[in-house]
């Protein structure tokens, strides 16, 4: 079965760190880019971060550059997402989704992305 499975959520205090893993079940990362959504309750899903398997290119929101940081290790077929100086407002379900580099660059449109794992929630709170 092919699948995305995200791991690495749970609660953690302000200021807290967390790594998100987003691993490929059943087939294997090749020239893709690989993106993680977020959707807090009441918002709509926003890009958070991606990472081409096959170039390395990078992207970022602006709301977590020089907090966030997206690796990829292709011996793994795992893209990680470390999370630092966590804010309140990062909480949400965290989601990695992916697409051929070739179609969506390093975006961050969700509407980008047709294949999606089940999300991980991510609660920031004392």
């Amino acid at each position: 079965q092919l699948q995305l499975v995200e791991s690495g959520g749970g609660l953690v205090q302000p200021g807290g760190s967390l790594r998100l893993s987003c691993a490929a079940s059943g087939f294997t990362f090749d020239d893709d880019t690989i993106a993680w959504f977020r959707q807090a309750p009441g918002k709509e899903r926003e890009g958070v971060s991606s990472i081409s398997t096959s170039n390395g290119r990078t992207n970022y929101a602006d709301s977590v550059k020089e907090r966030f940081t997206i690796s990829r290790d292709n011996a793994k077929n795992t893209v990680y997402l470390q999370m630092n100086s966590l804010k309140p407002e990062d909480t949400a379900v965290y989601s990695c989704a992916t697409a051929p580099t070739l179609r969506v660059g390093v975006s961050l449109r969700p509407n980008a992305y047709t294949f999606w794992g089940q999300g991980t929630q991510v609660t920031v709170s004392s």
